[in-house]
């Protein structure tokens, strides 16, 4: 058996082949695991447990129908799905997860987050997401109408692109030193992380003892996927049909 993570798949009906190829995991390769690990940016964006979008609704089923096969399945909020809430998990049967948390993985504390807060270099970022993720903000935010909650997810995504295309790459990379000082905290050697889009294993030191730092990559552009067995960690290029 084998626990599977994966990450930024950043569905929205604008990625028909990433929608399909998540569909296809899910009725495939992710029905013989111990359990599926979504580490955020499940989709491109999310204004909140109404939305009633097709191409979301569709996603939301499929979820369903696979953990009601018997596959446990944990979504962690991201950057642009911080939203999800009892709504989502009610329509899915998906357990939410925070952001960050420590599993028990083959006898080893492994740390899972999305990767977001790693960016410390990334102010303007930085100051945006302790808005955001505040009650207030987004009862405030979910309050409005869903077509102006549309509106505003739009508007932010083009913000947000517009700002990535803009900043140098190290401000939109994980801070070494922030990754150390979580792993320290947490009394971790391996953490697991998606949001930079950069899918990679790093090897190095931590305080004299082997560590790792696994990185997902993003679906829209070449997919990741990460297996964990008896054997070790496998960190998988998918094409474009799904999991090789």
């Amino acid at each position: 058996m084998s626990t599977l993570f994966v990450s930024d798949l950043h569905l929205d009906a604008a990625y028909p082949a990433a929608i399909a190829q998540f569909e296809q995991l899910l009725q495939g390769a992710a029905r013989a695991a111990d359990a599926l690990y979504i580490l955020g940016d499940l989709f491109e964006d999310w204004v909140g447990d109404d939305d009633d979008d097709p191409a979301r609704t569709r996603i939301c089923t499929a979820l369903r129908e696979f953990a009601d096969a018997g596959t446990a399945c944990f979504v962690m909020h991201g950057n642009r799905d911080f939203l999800l809430g009892a709504g989502f998990a009610e329509r899915t049967h998906c357990v939410l997860l925070g952001d960050p948390v420590v599993m028990e993985l083959y006898g080893e504390r492994v740390l899972l987050t999305h990767g977001d807060a790693l960016c410390t270099a990334d102010l303007p970022y930085q100051r945006l997401r302790s808005v955001v993720r505040t009650p207030r903000w987004q009862q405030r935010f979910l309050r409005l109408s869903l077509a102006t909650r549309r509106t505003l997810a739009a508007a932010a995504r083009a913000g947000s692109r517009e700002h990535t295309g803009s900043a140098a790459a190290y401000i939109m990379d994980a801070d070494e030193s922030a990754v150390r000082a979580t792993m320290l905290a947490c009394n971790v050697q391996t953490l697991i992380h998606g949001h930079t889009h950069r899918p990679a294993v790093h090897d190095f030191a931590l305080q004299g003892q082997p560590a790792r730092r696994i990185v997902l990559g993003a679906w829209y552009e070449q997919g990741s996927l990460l297996r964990r067995d008896e054997r070790g960690y496998d960190l998988q290029v998918l094409a474009r049909g799904g999991p090789e």
